[in-house]
């Protein structure tokens, strides 16, 4: 095990969880909308309670929490077409690009445990295929808000 690619492979998590926050923090302040609020209030707690595992992880480890995210190119520009959704209240559009971020994150997790298996602990890799449970159940209810909206059209 590599103790700084272990510590890579984690900051990666706690970057995108990092986004997760900040994005649908972001989004919750842009819309009135009780359930949306309530909605992305529920999927910012999965990832605070992702990044508080991280964190703890980082500093057995003795490596330091990132405190950046990964906001480049794609990650970026979901936030920026969710507000302008939220802007014209467009539930359809705010909920597939929701579900755009969760493929984003859930991809993440993905690529972290394949490309970094040999440099985890197995105690580690325990803790992120839960924190990746967490996520794809987020992914999954976001997807069938969606769907259901589309039945009820």
């Amino acid at each position: 095990m590599n103790i700084e690619k272990s510590i890579d492979a984690l900051n990666t998590l706690v970057k995108i969880n990092n986004d997760r926050i900040e994005g649908y923090e972001t989004a919750s302040n842009e819309t009135d909308d009780t359930d949306l609020k309530l909605l992305f209030s529920e999927l910012a707690q999965t990832s605070y309670k992702c990044k508080a595992e991280l964190v703890a992880e980082l500093y057995k480890l003795g490596g330091t929490p990132t405190d950046g995210t990964k906001l480049t190119g794609k990650v970026f520009r979901i936030w920026m077409d969710i507000r302008a959704a939220l802007a014209g209240k467009e539930m359809h559009t705010i909920l597939n690009l929701c579900e755009y971020g969760e493929d984003a994150a859930i991809e993440t997790y993905e690529s972290t445990l394949d490309n970094y298996s040999e440099d985890i602990t197995p105690e580690q890799r325990i803790m992120l295929k839960g924190q990746y449970q967490w996520l794809k159940a987020d992914h999954d209810k976001v997807k069938s808000l969606r769907d259901n909206l589309v039945e009820h059209k």
